[in-house]
């Protein structure tokens, strides 16, 4: 009865310490040392033929690595771009050679800087669909992901209302 009571107790503790390990997120993507997040893009209107896509990349490894390009069925070319300002003027440039992921460094492609440009749509991306995209490494090679689309004029991920749960009264957004 003794060692009864002791197995369920160690049962019981091994489930509650398993429980506070926060899970990997479900859109959490690896290959190799890179780790990649948050992948969105916004919907886009009928007839529109490029869109933008967003993530996050973080090289654990002790070596850089570099995004050279994508694809995907929907677009004729994913491009690796880069948008900035200059005297007041928006440039929107490819980077012919890609975005290097530093080690130990995160690399995040969001609108006004770093992105994917999706060339050539075949069909509008509509809220609430996820876009199948395949990534190209440098050393990482090709990795499948999956880009969120959120609502036109979206400025991130939208949170899950999971997440939501986990903030304290009065945070704001």
């Amino acid at each position: 009865m003794q060692i009864r009571k002791l197995t369920l107790a160690a049962i019981a503790c091994v489930a509650f310490a398993s429980s506070l390990v926060a899970p990997a997120r479900a859109d959490e993507v690896k290959a190799g040392d890179l780790v990649i997040t948050q992948a969105w893009t916004r919907a886009t209107p009928k007839g529109a033929k490029i869109g933008g896509g967003y993530l996050t990349i973080e090289n654990k490894g002790t070596t850089p690595d570099r995004l050279i390009g994508g694809s995907a069925e929907i677009a004729g070319s994913v491009q690796v771009h880069e948008m900035s300002m200059d005297k007041g003027l928006m440039k929107m440039r490819q980077l012919e050679n890609g975005l290097a992921i530093e080690p130990g460094k995160t690399v995040k492609l969001a609108p006004g800087g770093y992105h994917l440009m999706m060339m050539d749509l075949k069909s509008p991306l509509k809220k609430g669909d996820k876009l199948p995209i395949t990534l190209e490494f440098e050393k990482a090679g090709k990795v499948q992901i999956s880009l969120d689309i959120e609502g036109v004029g979206a400025q991130g991920p939208a949170t899950s209302k999971k997440e939501m749960k986990g903030m304290s009264p009065g945070m704001k957004m």
